[in-house]
């Protein structure tokens, strides 16, 4: 074990590696129950997609582990599962057996740019203070959820506003949360996990830790044939090219299923892996001499470009790397080893799914507001007092949180960058591919307003 995920060489032990890979799953784990509720609006039944939401997060955060040997893990991305059902099947009309066909040629798209060392690339057109940004912003955006998912701040009378502290799932947080704080003041080992199991038993007598309704296993297997390979069968693939009319509206939805994808993983790795050294200065050094296909970047991109692919072929919306790792790399996750936990962790939940929905956002919102809390530290090495560098960093950094999606944080930070450097004279500081996203971004916000 030690030889194969190299523990030593980043720092870290097993133990260190399996309270991280614990963290990580029970930060995310609410994708299992959630994710099959949304799906299941536009016709799919819910134990097919709950089985396939486990099974995709299982291959691809396999792959993320044994291959690229990163913390990192995969599951179906909330924000493009409800484009999926809200946008793609209801305000577009297609069927959900198309919708997933397009999830499926996103991840072929997405295979394709990352094989030609496209988006690494994109990694590398990115200027130092806008990936510090991003890295803040990562921070501002995890951070948010957990408030969000909490349900801490509330949009009742149409601007946010923190809620009255009636509920006990409230008072659960808030425990919870200065318990994480004080035990990672502490420096006690396992903090994070420590304080989401005990915020988890605290939450008991106050009613808020409780399972949800879930399906047996059983149910589940005998339910997936419904969705598995259905992209193949009659009304999948095949039926989004028959009408030349709707062509255009195909490859528009299909583009924006994959520039958000896309930009959601490049956030996420420069995010989290820039602060806390997972891509070493031998990627980086990799990634300048183009050496192959080698460095542990290109292996994390290429394990989150298949995942999506694999999802749709089960059943699922895009299959994308979590931003909720970033609780697992605050735990001190550092290699694939935290991944093959957490997929361990997903395996059993096909038979424990009772007990896993169980734990309550009120346990694991703290962990994320703490980890997120920390990671905001990327911002002081911005130049705040140079408006040229402010501007971008800001509206990258934080429209990130405001509008709760990663790439659209980063898209307005590419646009405001070019935007200050035209002012200045300064578009030879331009990157040819950061001219490209730029425009791609623009095009998909404007193609978004006529869909």
């Amino acid at each position: 074990m030690e030889k194969f995920f190299k523990l030593k060489e980043n720092g870290t032990t097993v133990s260190t590696e399996i309270m991280a890979g614990l963290t990580t799953f029970f930060a995310m784990s609410y994708i299992i129950v959630v994710n099959p509720s949304i799906l299941s609006e536009s016709g799919m039944e819910w134990g097919a997609v709950f089985l396939a939401t486990i099974i995709a997060s299982i291959i691809g955060t396999l792959v993320m582990g044994l291959v690229a040997n990163v913390p990192y893990a995969q599951a179906p991305g909330m924000g493009l599962n409800a484009f999926f059902v809200y946008t793609v099947c209801f305000g577009l009309g297609f069927t959900w057996q198309q919708a997933l066909s397009m999830v499926f040629i996103c991840g072929l798209v997405n295979i394709l740019i990352t094989v030609t060392k496209v988006r690494k690339y994109i990694i590398k057109s990115i200027p130092t203070s806008l990936q510090n940004a991003i890295g803040g912003g990562i921070g501002i955006f995890v951070a948010y959820i957990g408030l969000l998912n909490v349900g801490i701040i509330n949009f009742d009378g149409g601007v946010p506003a923190l809620s009255t502290l009636n509920q006990p799932a409230f008072w659960v947080f808030i425990i919870g949360l200065i318990l994480t704080l004080v035990l990672l003041v502490c420096n006690v080992k396992g903090a994070i996990l420590i304080a989401i199991v005990v915020t988890t038993l605290i939450g008991i007598p106050f009613g808020v830790t409780k399972p949800q309704d879930t399906t047996s296993f059983s149910e589940a297997c005998a339910a997936l044939p419904s969705t598995f390979l259905a992209i193949f069968k009659e009304g999948g693939i095949g039926s989004l090219f028959s009408d030349p009319a709707k062509i255009p509206l195909v490859l528009i939805t299909i583009f924006s299923f994959s520039i958000t994808d896309t930009f959601d993983t490049i956030g996420t790795f420069i995010g989290t892996g820039r602060r806390s050294g997972i891509f070493s200065a031998e990627d980086e050094e990799m990634m300048e001499k183009n050496v192959g296909f080698k460095s542990r970047l290109d292996k994390a991109l290429f394990a989150d470009a298949t995942a999506t692919s694999i999802g749709a072929l089960f059943g699922t919306s895009n299959t994308t790397t979590f931003v909720e790792s970033a609780s697992g790399i605050g735990a001190g996750g550092r290699t694939g080893l935290t991944s093959v936990v957490v997929a361990i962790c997903f395996a059993l939940s096909a038979f424990l799914a009772t007990f896993v929905s169980a734990v309550p956002f009120a346990a694991t919102a703290p962990a994320l507001v703490a980890v997120g809390m920390m990671m905001t530290s990327s911002f002081k090495e911005i130049k705040w007092d140079d408006l040229s560098e402010a501007i971008p960093a800001f509206f990258a950094g934080f429209v990130m949180a405001l509008c709760y999606s990663i790439s659209y944080g980063i898209a307005t930070g590419f646009i405001f960058y070019c935007i200050v450097k035209i002012c200045k004279k300064e578009t030879k500081e331009i990157h040819p591919i950061l001219w490209v996203c730029t425009f791609l971004f623009v095009l998909n916000f404007v193609l978004l307003a006529l869909l």
